[in-house]
């Protein structure tokens, strides 16, 4: 059972919108068992709509249009699928009602008659009632195949889905069962994480995918499995979730799908813990902090944090020696074990982490290259610091900056 989704509109050709509609349309598909088989995002133009909908049909059995069913001109969907399908537009009188009572409630002025034409629809058509806009979704059926028609405005094309195409996609097909199972990994890359698993992946059932998904540090495992006997499905994804854990249980964070991010997994353990973290920043400009403060309940355990951006901060608020910044610079081993040493007293925390570098693209207050990243980890026990050469892309530099500092407060949690 394949589907394959048309977005019709200039506004996303041009970037002048982003098409979160196909994001939202494959994940519901997706959730009843049907797989998207392609994305297309194509211009309002009969020729060009015409084209796409010939291309699809032959390529899935649910071919879903959002976009181009306003009341304007440039609108020209409706009448396009009309022509495909070599039929004309009649009137829909329970739409036309529709479109009479959101008028007559909502807006409380007179209809137009370019709104009362939106109750036209091709006569082979089905009309979907959209209950939270005037123009209607449209459900055509040919040679048991689904063509269906829906507004572009997110929020009615949503309503549209939920209220009347999931449940009749449902109806009318059987569909697999379809299950996606995705393993948080972090400090591990894809090729090397990809080597040690390489057996258990060369045996895994046929119905079974295996996906990886890298991104600045850490890599997501999604394995997909598609079969209609949804218990057999379950099972065997669990099974093989088990084989494989033992294989990569040190970098092993969590499941994306019950929002185990590393830095929830890591504010979970310091709090079961009754652990506290305080964080001096420079090169990351407070981004720590604020993964870790985006989760509730951080308060148990991040006891605050300080950005010391400028050279001359790192003195006056957080006491860095300046003789040991004239010796070393300011982005090195020392700045960076100072810092964390320093915010650790300062906010009587059992953890303190530090950064300092030259995400770029200048050099700065140091000659060390733009890239380089120095992380420092301070304990009741001593500190550790570690160099890292991160790049010249700034952004990524200071993400991949944050992940190495999350990265290292994990292996100092867990080593025991």
């Amino acid at each position: 059972m394949q589907a394959e989704i048309i977005t019709i509109g200039d506004e996303i050709l041009i970037g002048q919108i982003v098409d979160t509609n196909s994001a939202y349309i494959g994940k519901a598909l997706n959730n009843i068992g049907v797989s998207v088989y392609q994305i297309t995002s194509i211009q309002d133009e009969k020729e060009h709509i015409l084209k796409a909908l010939a291309e699809a049909e032959a390529n899935a059995d649910i071919i879903i249009v959002t976009g181009g069913l306003g009341p304007t001109k440039d609108d020209i969907t409706k009448h396009t699928i009309a022509e495909y399908f070599n039929d004309t537009l009649v009137r829909d009188d329970a739409v036309l009602k529709n479109i009479e009572w959101l008028w007559k409630t909502y807006l409380k002025k007179p209809l137009q008659q370019v709104n009362k034409d939106q109750a036209l629809i091709p006569s082979k058509s089905v009309a979907l009632m959209n209950t939270v806009g005037s123009a209607p979704g449209m459900w055509i059926e040919k040679d048991n195949k689904v063509f269906i028609s829906m507004p572009g405005v997110p929020f009615e094309m949503k309503k549209l889905m939920e209220d009347a195409v999931l449940p009749k996609l449902k109806e009318k097909y059987k569909r697999p069962y379809i299950l996606h199972k995705t393993l948080l990994t972090y400090g591990l890359g894809e090729s090397v994480l990809a080597e040690r698993i390489s057996d258990w992946e060369d045996n895994l059932p046929d119905f079974i995918k295996l996906a990886y998904l890298p991104n600045l540090g850490k890599v997501r495992l999604r394995l997909s499995a598609k079969e209609f006997n949804e218990e057999e499905v379950k099972a065997e994804v669990e099974r093989q979730i088990e084989t494989v854990l033992p294989l990569i249980k040190d970098v092993f964070v969590g499941y994306e799908d019950s929002n185990q991010t590393l830095e929830a997994v890591l504010g979970a353990e310091l709090t079961k813990r009754n652990l506290t973290l305080a964080t001096a920043e420079s090169c990351t400009g407070g981004k720590i902090a604020e993964v870790f403060t985006a989760n509730a309940g951080a308060s148990a355990f991040f006891k605050g944090g300080l950005v010391t951006y400028a050279t001359q901060s790192k003195i006056d608020v957080l006491g860095v020696p300046e003789a040991i910044i004239k010796t070393h610079s300011v982005v090195s081993a020392p700045v960076a074990e100072a810092m964390a040493k320093k915010v650790r007293v300062l906010y009587n925390s059992d953890f303190g982490i530090a950064t300092t570098g030259n995400a770029g693209p200048e050099k700065g207050d140091s000659e060390a290259e733009v890239g380089t990243v120095f992380i420092a980890l301070a304990t009741k026990n001593g500190v550790i610091s570690y160099k890292f050469e991160l790049g010249n892309h700034r952004v990524r530099v200071i993400n991949k900056a944050v992940n190495k500092a999350l990265e290292t407060l994990q292996k100092e949690i867990f080593k025991n």
